[in-house]
């Protein structure tokens, strides 16, 4: 089955259970199905095609939930044009997919609209169940789509469901933009189950103390949190003594896990009946590949690593050496993900699927980039990336990218970028630059100039002027001395 065949059957289960809700308005699964429905005819009309690659450019909201389902029961698959990222971002993004017909929202309403951009692109060869395909960050300069099907996105849920028991009882936020592929276990996580989807504004979801009051107003019992955004609505439920009783499930990924946090979240007795869990996963292995629970002691164990558990039943992990073969306990390598949640690949990008994503033994597996050792136990503790790949809010940002970007800016020679982490442990970007001869451009300037071509997350927090860049003996820039040289 789809994830749309499976979503419809769950809909007729119970017709009048509340499917998905904002601020403005909720939904009936019926009256979900029947919006989606409405879309994909409409979609039709306008010349799309099964199989095609459809953009999705609504606000957070309903609109989203109804978009994806929509675009899904036309047999397409959807690209994520968040309208939080810069214009230049989004007609990067359709440009590379091809995207000529768009689902946007309807002006003045909250119906979703069909727009045709331009003329029927060549379709892209594109894997007969795909359902999204989110782009990355890459290190090339340029973002990547990942081609993730209906398949993947089943096998992640039902071995969800296998561990942590959800059901229809259950109500979900949906905290995450749908760029962002927790989206798609908060999303799905629901409306598989005959659950609630909550969906949670940008306005809401960075502001704690409006956030507070929709978990506490809709009754969710499952969270799914970045860390660094934890801290916040931490620091605001203490600020106010609340409690949040329904929650069954806080759920972390996307950034290592606060220990601190974790212990405060527990001397506070915020929700005295939720399991904190903390989950490892990659766009490539669709969304999550392991679980752990977090006991208030969490990150203690293994210095310098974050505990990550072990693999999601239906996904294998290997830990293994430069030739990929597998490590004893104890020693550190990369991980080798296996099983049914691994992804197509990249679209349009061959070399790079046939670099990353290998067959062994007849079993697909992608190669992480990211380092962990595992215990005598057998639970996994992750190191950190092999690359210069860091998380940022839950966002994965290649730092070469970054860096490509704000050297096209015509008045910058050279630029690096540099991660340092502030109080709260997030890691903040530092842009170091040299000028082209004597032109001046000031931090301010890079700064516009970024946010104009980059998501939010890729831009620096700050920037830096060098007369020239610090070099290692062989000539590349001297990372490590950048911040101490002027």
């Amino acid at each position: 089955m789809t994830l749309y065949e499976r979503f419809a059957a769950q809909a007729a289960l119970d017709p009048g259970q509340i499917a998905v809700v904002d601020s403005e308005l909720s939904l009936s699964y019926a009256e979900l199905r029947a919006a989606a429905e409405d879309l994909r005819d409409r979609l039709a009309a306008a010349g799309a095609r099964p199989g095609d690659l459809i953009g999705l450019r609504v606000p957070r909201g309903v609109a989203v939930a109804v978009g994806i389902l929509g675009i899904l029961a036309h047999g397409c698959a959807y690209v994520p044009l968040d309208p939080a990222y810069p214009a230049a971002r989004r007609e990067l993004i359709a440009e590379d997919a091809g995207v000529t017909v768009v689902v946007t929202a309807e002006q003045g309403t909250r119906r979703p609209d069909v727009v045709v951009s331009g003329p029927r692109a060549v379709r892209h060869e594109t894997p007969p169940d795909v359902a999204y395909v989110i782009y990355t960050s890459g290190s090339s300069g340029r973002p990547k789509g990942v081609f993730v099907g209906n398949e993947h996105v089943l096998a992640l849920m039902d071995a969800g469901n296998k561990v942590f028991g959800f059901g229809a009882a259950d109500v979900w936020s949906v905290f995450c933009g749908y760029g962002f592929d927790v989206s798609v276990w908060e999303l799905w996580g629901a409306l598989l189950n005959g659950g609630t989807a909550v969906l949670i504004s940008h306005e809401t979801a960075t502001d704690p103390r409006a956030f507070i009051d929709v978990l506490q107003a809709e009754g969710v019992t499952v969270l799914n949190q970045v860390p660094t955004a934890f801290d916040y609505l931490l620091a605001e439920l203490a600020a106010r003594g609340e409690r949040l009783p329904a929650l069954r499930y806080v759920m972390f990924s996307g950034e290592a896990i606060h220990p601190p946090a974790v212990r405060r979240w527990d001397d506070l007795a915020v929700a005295a009946g939720a399991t904190l869990v903390n989950m490892y996963g990659i766009t490539e292995t669709t969304v999550h590949a392991t679980w752990h629970v977090l006991a208030p002691d969490a990150g203690h164990g293994w210095p310098g690593t974050t505990p990550i558990g072990v693999p999601l039943p239906h996904l294998e992990i290997t830990v293994v050496d430069e030739d990929l073969r597998p490590v004893p306990a104890g020693t550190p390598g990369e991980m080798l993900v296996s099983g049914s949640g691994v992804s197509h690949g990249y679209l349009g990008r061959e070399d790079l699927t046939a670099a990353r994503f290998l067959v062994r033994d007849g079993v697909r597996a992608f190669r992480s980039g990211d380092w962990a050792v595992r215990d005598a136990a057998g639970d996994l503790h992750y190191i950190g990336r092999k690359d210069r790949q860091v998380q940022i809010r839950g966002f994965r940002v290649e730092l070469g990218e970054v860096e490509a970007a704000i050297a096209r800016h015509p008045l910058v020679a050279q630029c690096a970028v540099t991660v340092a982490a502030n109080r709260h442990g997030e890691p903040l970007l530092t842009a170091h630059y040299t000028r082209c001869g004597d032109a001046e451009v000031t931090g301010a300037q890079l700064r516009a100039f970024a946010t104009g071509v980059l998501p939010p997350q890729m831009v620096p927090m700050a920037f830096r002027a060098h007369r020239s860049m610090p070099a290692t003996p062989n000539g590349k820039i001297d990372l490590a001395a950048l911040d101490g040289a002027s």
